[in-house]
């Protein structure tokens, strides 16, 4: 590689973005304008952030002798002061003396709660208090009526919050109390009085904010009251008050304000970097790629004598180039508009948020970060831009990128999820949370987990940057036309000109399928009632042959010509056979001791646990032959078919046979569910789908796939006396662990002796490196 040409393709690259009035305003002016105007609009709002008064209704409520009330009457204001006689402020008695009489009814009050319990300062000028009786409100004396009654009240928003007291609460809160009294004043011991004190009711409506917020408001209060009823009753019994807390619980904060501030941008300044440095690759990399299709200039460049490596090399650092620049100038701009806004905000510091700007110490980390992260993302959106046929085109396939990426973005912020060497496994996820470590100053912390990711990150750029410059490669995919498209005339192109085998598309379409029916079966298939032997096996059934089989049948009807070497059901030789039932074998042992460091790194969860409990049920069987046939020959056979049939057939036409073997086998271990078979049945598909290919037959890889499953039941099946043994024997596990792996490195090099059948995608890639290969050496 000529690094002076590449040199020159760069220059030329970002000579042209920086002409691109586009590319100037998403890299320089969105970020200087976007976090102004946040921070400028965030102001403007918080001033209508107002609390407004909630409405609460208290029924029945009657004060308890000797002990202060959960109310009180609220003083008139001047202006009702000034209220004519004759006109009634609001008429609500406390409490109905004998006969029903109205103890009050000569006077017309309001109340508030007692400042003892709500405090007085806004929160409970914020309770808008209505205090009535039972009578006032027509309740019947049968519960359920009643509370009909002031459910429809809250559903027609008469109130937000109603408080009901039953008739006899105060009276039998006050004999329970003065039991009590005299139990700690008598000298015999007696029991302890029960507590059966009518409860009080709150009513609210979860549906209404606003009811929420003086739910919230009115349990404090009450909650308050409480513990003051109890206290008192306490000091009556001649009982310390301490005796319900005996001791206070103080917390101190070791962080200083830096750290503080550290944490906190900590969780911020990753997602801003990560996101901008994908947003600022996408766009260049449309206009370098796809924009030079419209514009006529990419034939140009390909006629140059730059190679192909050049070229990609060349645009690749260009992009990365206004990758890093967006993401660096939206973190100054978050920063210092951060900064700003929240010096001006009032009372945010103590919620948490930073009042200063990062510490400098983390800039270092960013940057480091950035430069592979950018390499990544600008290799992704560049093979994406590459394989698009018009900048149009190369718009739409920004949200799909995304959907894939965010998650990977979100799930460190969740709750819980901490840098683990299972996590430090999983791309992009494992960079946030090692950055949020060294952000947050725990560096000694973080160090372990600094080559896991490191390693992992550069292998996904590899793979990116290898994605991207195939693409390149392909005259197919650099000169790809626009065309318009028709349903019908594409369904009737689907089968007038289909293959002896699946093109790539279908192959990819059909593994979306499968994962997609699977996804609506198990979620149909799911219930909490428990299964017998009979239902778990039609559960077993229904989840192989419905998502898997069947639509792979109707694929391979619609969209072939010749099953037979779609789903490679040419006869083997029989030494290929016996190879691949020996490698199943040896492979068991490893496969399971890789079962159990995953799920050291990653713990099982529910699904583990629910699959565990279906297969307890197939010791129930009958006869010993049903559950090897239901859940080790049937899905043998279904996924073969599926994975190693159809989906690897097709894939192949990309060119490569290890890209084929690599995606048929994610699909394959996506379709496990459980995150720990996940990962096994992928390492496992790579080793049938390597044998599929290179005897050029389903049959052997099928013969792999049932006796691995067969051991993996009888593993089930005898897993105590195995670990008894491996327990009174360690020595043995390492044997057979070992024995094991040489038995199938052995077999995996007899199976690459084997003379393979390469279709014309593999035999056209095959020709183009050894040219690249031999222009390298000239």
């Amino acid at each position: 590689m000529n690094w002076n040409t590449v040199k020159l393709i760069w220059l030329r690259e970002v000579r042209d973005q920086l002409r691109d009035r586009r590319t100037l305003f998403m890299i320089a002016v969105l970020p200087v304008l976007l976090y102004p105007l946040l921070g400028m609009s965030f102001l403007q709002v918080a001033q209508f952030l107002q609390e407004h008064p909630t409405k609460v209704l208290l029924v029945g409520v009657q004060p308890i002798p000797n002990f202060p009330p959960l109310i009180e009457e609220k003083p008139a204001t001047a202006e009702e002061k000034d209220q004519p006689a004759n006109v009634p402020r609001v008429a609500q008695p406390v409490a109905k003396g004998k006969g029903g009489q109205d103890q009050n009814s000569h006077r017309e009050r309001k109340y508030r709660f007692n400042g003892q319990w709500a405090g007085d300062g806004l929160k409970r000028d914020l309770l808008d208090l209505d205090v009535q009786s039972p009578d006032d409100l027509h309740l019947s004396d049968d519960p359920a009526k009643s509370a009909g009654e002031i459910r429809r009240r809250i559903h027609d928003a008469d109130y937000d919050v109603v408080v009901y007291f039953p008739a006899d609460f105060s009276s039998r809160l006050e004999q329970f109390r003065q039991e009590l009294v005299h139990r700690a004043e008598s000298s015999v011991k007696r029991a302890a009085p029960a507590l059966d004190v009518p409860s009080p009711e709150l009513y609210y409506n979860s549906a209404k904010e606003k009811s929420q917020i003086a739910f919230a408001r009115v349990s404090q209060v009450i909650g308050k009251w409480q513990t003051a009823v109890g206290a008192q009753t306490l000091r009556d019994s001649n009982v310390p008050e301490t005796a319900a807390r005996p001791f206070n619980v103080t917390s101190t904060d070791v962080a200083d304000s830096t750290q503080r501030q550290a944490a906190v941008w900590s969780k911020i300044l990753p997602f801003v970097l990560l996101i901008w440095a994908l947003t600022g690759a996408f766009y260049p990399a449309i206009d370098l790629c796809a924009g030079e299709k419209e514009r006529g200039t990419l034939e140009t460049l390909l006629c140059s004598p730059a190679e192909r490596s050049e070229i990609v090399t060349g645009k690749l650092l260009a992009v990365m180039l206004f990758s890093m620049a967006t993401s660096l100038l939206n973190m100054a701009s978050l920063g210092v508009t951060g900064l700003l806004v929240m010096r001006q905000a009032v009372g945010l510091g103590a919620a948490g948020i930073p009042a200063g700007l990062p510490p400098l110490g983390t800039l270092v980390w960013l940057i480091l970060a950035l430069v592979p992260v950018s390499a990544l993302f600008s290799a992704l959106c560049l093979a994406l831009a590459v394989f698009a046929r018009s900048s149009k085109e190369g718009q739409y396939y920004l949200m799909p990128l995304v959907l894939i990426t965010m998650p990977l973005l979100v799930l460190p912020m969740a709750p819980g999820v901490e840098l683990t060497l299972g996590n430090s496994l999983i791309p992009l996820s494992g960079l946030i949370l090692l950055l949020r470590m060294l952000l947050e100053g725990n560096l000694r912390e973080a160090l372990p987990f600094v080559p896991p990711v490191v390693l992992v990150t550069l292998v996904c750029c590899r793979v990116a940057m290898r994605w991207a410059a195939d693409q390149f490669n392909k005259e197919n995919v650099l000169f790809r036309e626009s065309e318009r498209w028709d349903m019908r005339l594409w369904l009737k192109h689907l089968w007038r000109d289909r293959g002896e085998t699946p093109t790539l598309g279908a192959a990819v379409f059909c593994g979306v399928l499968i994962l997609i029916v699977q996804f609506f079966i198990g979620l149909l298939l799911a219930s909490n009632q428990k299964l017998d032997f009979a239902g778990a096996v039609g559960l077993a059934l229904v989840s192989q042959l419905v998502p898997i089989a069947a639509p792979v049948a109707l694929l391979t009807w619609f969209l072939t010509r010749s099953p037979r070497k779609t789903l490679l059901l040419r006869r083997p030789a029989p030494a290929a056979i016996l190879a691949a039932l020996a490698m199943a074998v040896a492979v068991h042992p490893v496969a399971s001791a890789l079962q159990m460091l995953l799920e050291e790194l990653y713990p099982a969860g529910r699904t583990a646990e629910a699959l565990g409990e279906i297969l307890k049920l197939f010791q129930q069987a009958p006869a010993w032959w049903i559950p090897l046939l239901v859940i080790a020959i049937l899905p043998a056979f279904c996924e073969e078919f599926a994975f190693r049939g159809f989906i690897l057939s097709g894939l192949r036409h990309s060119g490569s046979k290890w890209r084929a073997i690599v995606i048929s086998s994610l699909f394959f271990g996506i379709s496990h569910q459980v995150l720990q078979q996940s990962l096994v049945a992928f390492a496992v598909g790579m080793l049938i789908g390597y044998i599929a290919v290179q005897s050029g037959s389903i049959w052997p890889g099928l013969v792999f796939h049932a006796t691995y499953n067969s051991l993996g039941w009888l593993q089930f099946v005898w897993n105590k006396e195995i670990d008894r043994i491996l327990q009174e024997q360690p020595a043995l596990a390492w044997s057979l662990l070992f024995v094991g792996a040489v038995i199938v490195l052995w077999l995996a090099n007899w199976f690459g002796k084997l003379d393979y059948q390469p279709t014309k995608e593999e035999q056209l890639q095959e020709s183009i490196e050894k040219e690249a290969a031999g222009a390298l050496h000239m």
